[in-house]
Parts: structure tokens; sequence; C-alpha cells
């Protein structure tokens, strides 16, 4: 039986999974991302080390090799996971320093200078990229300011996947989605930006090559075969950014369809056939990044979603972690419960300030039109429908922008479990929602782009059909979504209305 092994490097776990060539899971292994604070001085500093980085996926690899009686079934694989975070290679091949996490705040300076030397309409209308503190140019700039013998050593500095599919076979690449991620990738050319590279005085020399996803890299070494059980010559395929990947299981790489994946974050996608870089994209928080599918763009926005929820689960129910899906179930059947409107409580989702589509760092969130009568239950149902209004506002602001309406609206995540969320977004938006019966869609689609590349599958459309596992619909409600049209345009209102108070409480306030 042929095997594909997906790769995913996140920020909680790493995760390596082997599939059949239908998508089902035939082994696993996971390991936690350990997050370290390395100043005393600077205590707010996060990274990685990629020793564990490293080490830990090599353990979890190993793990789930050990699962299968013939490891030579893995016919490729391929890594996925988060983005910008990079790490300084020297010709030997040595890292130089940590990954800076995106939890570091340390660029606050390079992004003030980048938004006045280069500005936020140029960076976009090249890159398709918003300009935030965490993009890897910006790391970059700050090692040239404060580390400037590391980054004379440096060879090449490479994105976190790109690390790992170093370690696995040597090669010094990248793909098209995650160079998107740099803030000094051009998305027209599809190759590094000598415009920016020339506005932020960056060497080019420190980038990899740039290639497409699904193409092979490399075989797996000797001295990686021994760490992770993987036979030696095993082929590497680049994969991509997790959430890109991610669409490929559901069906979701081509024009006119949504993914919406809730989890920690909230991501609404959609796929186009060309880089779209409209000021317009651009002003709402949007991204636009080169996709893993040939030839395919996609533009996303995103917000800070089920943190929220946790918060109100531990903070206003005073639950502990102790029987927690229990504690959801009663939570959840609550919030259901509850008459949708939640009595006149509205929320502004903006408790780790608003991405999109409105762009606001001081922004707070809120409750608006408590009573006596709101109920735990009328809280928590305020919540969800405050995130699904957002999502509404995400979409409404994509659709103005591209001149036309989304046809098909594709849901993953960890909110896809409760139904009551889900019927309660249909609701809101009017629209059907689909929830394909997929578990762990970024290695599944990393697993793809490893199968087209060595030739198992004959390109993603035929992947997706053989993995593709549909699951519930959920239709709209006529009447609950006719109230909902007309309450969105009160939750319209609710942050023009907010912001200024937020404004000068985050003046008084923030640290």
């Amino acid at each position: 039986m042929d095997l594909l092994m997906g790769i995913d490097l996140g920020s909680t776990s790493l995760k390596a999974i082997v599939y059949d060539l239908d998508g089902n899971v035939v082994a696993r292994g996971s390991r936690p991302t350990e997050k370290y604070n390395p100043s005393r001085k600077h205590p707010e500093w996060t990274v990685w080390q990629p020793e564990q980085i490293w080490g830990g996926t090599a353990e979890a690899i190993r793990e789930a090799v050990s699962q299968l009686g013939n490891p030579a079934q893995i016919r490729g694989l391929a890594v996925t996971g988060m983005g910008m975070d990079g790490v300084p290679i020297d010709e030997g091949g040595r890292w130089l320093y940590p990954f800076i996490s995106w939890h570091d705040p340390r660029t606050t300076p390079q992004h003030a200078w980048w938004l006045d030397k280069i500005g936020a309409e140029k960076t976009f209308a090249v890159g398709g990229n918003p300009v935030w503190p965490i993009n890897s140019a910006l790391r970059i700039l700050w090692m040239a300011e404060h580390e400037p013998d590391v980054l004379a050593r440096t060879d090449k500095w490479l994105l976190i996947e790109d690390f790992l599919n170093f370690m696995l076979c040597g090669r010094r690449v990248t793909d098209y989605s995650m160079a998107s991620c740099t803030m000094l990738f051009d998305q027209r050319a599809l190759d590094w930006s000598g415009e920016m590279l020339g506005a932020s005085g960056i060497d080019r020399r420190l980038l990899p090559e740039a290639l497409p996803g699904g193409s092979i890299v490399g075989e797996v070494h000797a001295q990686a075969a021994a760490a992770t059980g993987l036979p030696e010559g095993t082929p590497v395929v680049l994969g991509g950014h997790d959430h890109i990947c991610g669409t490929l299981p559901v069906g979701v790489f081509q024009p006119g369809a949504v993914l919406d994946v809730t989890g920690t974050w909230e991501i609404v996608s959609i796929t186009t056939g060309r880089p779209i870089l409209k000021d317009e994209l651009r002003q709402a928080g949007m991204t636009v990044q080169a996709h893993v599918a040939p030839g395919m763009h996609t533009i996303w926005g995103s917000n800070v979603a089920g943190e929220m929820v946790e918060w109100y689960r531990n903070q206003l129910a005073g639950f502990s972690d102790a029987g927690k899906d229990a504690d959801w179930d009663v939570l959840m059947g609550e919030a259901e419960a509850a008459p949708h409107g939640a009595r006149g409580v509205m929320f502004l989702p903006h408790m780790s300030s608003a991405s999109c589509p409105m762009v606001d760092p001081k922004s707070r969130g809120a409750f608006v039109g408590l009573t006596p009568r709101a109920t735990r239950g009328d809280l928590l149902r305020a919540i969800i429908e405050g995130l699904d209004y957002q999502f509404l506002h995400i979409v409404s602001a994509m659709e103005q922008a591209m001149g036309g309406g989304l046809e098909r609206f594709i849901a993953a995540g960890g909110a896809t479990r409760n139904n009551f969320w889900m019927q309660n977004k249909a609701d809101i938006a009017g629209r059907t929602i689909e929830v394909p019966a997929i578990e762990e869609a970024s290695p599944l689609g990393a697993a793809m782009l490893a199968g087209v590349g060595v030739g198992l599958y004959d390109d993603v459309d035929q992947a997706c059909r053989r993995v593709y596992r549909p699951g519930p619909t959920f239709q709209p409600d006529p009447s609950r979504a006719k109230d909902y049209r007309r309450w969105f345009k009160i939750y319209q209102d609710l942050y023009p209305a907010v912001a200024p108070i937020s404004h000068q409480l985050f003046g008084e306030f923030a640290s």
C-alpha cells in the first residue's frame, strides 16, 4: 500500500501524520511546540529553539513511523505550518539564532520604520502583505541592527517549514506561499522583489530559491533517516503555508468558494486565478498570497476568535480545565437554548484588537445591551453571534472588493464540531455552510502535495476527489436569517460608536 506523510509545524504541536491515498489516517505522532523566553532583560521576547523544532518533529515522525509494518510504504512527505518565523543558517548548515516567534513584539521599531520609509500601499501593491510587526523582513532588519555579526555569517534565512525540509534533505529552498509571508516577494512575478529588497536594504543572498508547492526538493539523507526512522531516500516535496494547504482536501482551490477555518483564529479565504492587489483589500486588512495550487492565489482575512469563547468559559462561566468537553456541552447547550438575538445583548469581538475588515489595533471588545434579564447563555450566544457577524462582515468586504457574489461556503476547524455554532453561522450569513468530514486538513493537504510531487496523483483536483469526504450541511433558517439581516446593520454601527471610547481606554491602560 502506498502511503504519504504530512508534517504540520504548529504553534502548539508538531505533528506527523501518515495517510493512505484516500486520505485515511494510518499512523500519527505528535510532540508539543515549546516557546522560550530567552532574555531576563526582555521577558516579552519569545522564540522557538531550532533544536526543539527539529528534535520534537523528528520524535513525532519516529512515533508515526513506528506504527507502520513497512516504513518504505511512505512514498513521499511534505511539510506545512505557520508562516513568517525564520532562522539564520550559515554555509555549514548551523543555525545561528533562534526563530523569533510571532508572539514576540521586538520588531515594533522596524515596523514603524517600514511604514514611514516604504509605506503600506507600496508593500501591498507588490507583495499583497499588510505591514505587520511579525513579517519576516522586519525580523531580518532587527537582526541587521542588533546582531550584525550573526547576519554577516548567515547564508540563508529559512522559514520554519524550509528549515525542516533542510534538516530532512539538506536543500535550502522555499515555496511561493511561504515566500509570500516575507514582504519581499513579488506576487505577479512569483519571485523575490528587487524593488522591496532595494528599499529595505536586505541582501538577496539571504533568501532561498522559491519554487511551486508540490516540487520535489530532495530525499531524506542518512542523518535525518537515523533521527526520524524514515527510510533514507524518501522524497521530500514542498508543501506550504498551513491554512492554504488546508484548502486542498476540502476543495477550496478554485474561484467562487469560501473557506472559513475557526479555531483560536478565524481565517476566511477565497481563491483567485491571479493576484488581485486592490487597495480596498489592504484597507480591509486582507492578505494576498500565492497558493499551493498551481497558478492560483488566495485572499484571506483573519481575526482572533476561539480565544474569546475560551475566555468566557474560564473567566465568566468559571469552569476549570477538568471535564472540559462536558463543560462545553453545558455551556453551548445554554447558548443554543437562549433566544436568537440573545435578548438584545450584542458583542463586539475585538478583545485582541481588530484585524479584518476593520483594522484597528486600539479597538477593544464590548458587550452592549445588557439588562438584568441577560443570562449566562445569552452572553455566550452574544459572543458566538458577534463572531458570526464578523464573519459576514469579512465576506461582505470581499464581495464588495471582488465586484461579485461568492457561491459556496465551506467550514473547517474546531468550531465545526459544534452544530449550534455552524447553524448560527448559516443563519447570520444567510448562506448554506458545508462541513466536510475531514480532520487535520492542513497536514492532509501537505500529504496531497507530496502525492502530486511523486506522481501518485495526477494533480490536486484528482487528489481532492480521492480524499474528499462530505459531511453535514447547514441551511439558514428563513425567519432567523431575516432577523439577523436587520440586526447586522446594528452590528455594523457598533464599532464606530465605541471606537472613541476604546481608544481612550487604550491610551490609559495599554501596557
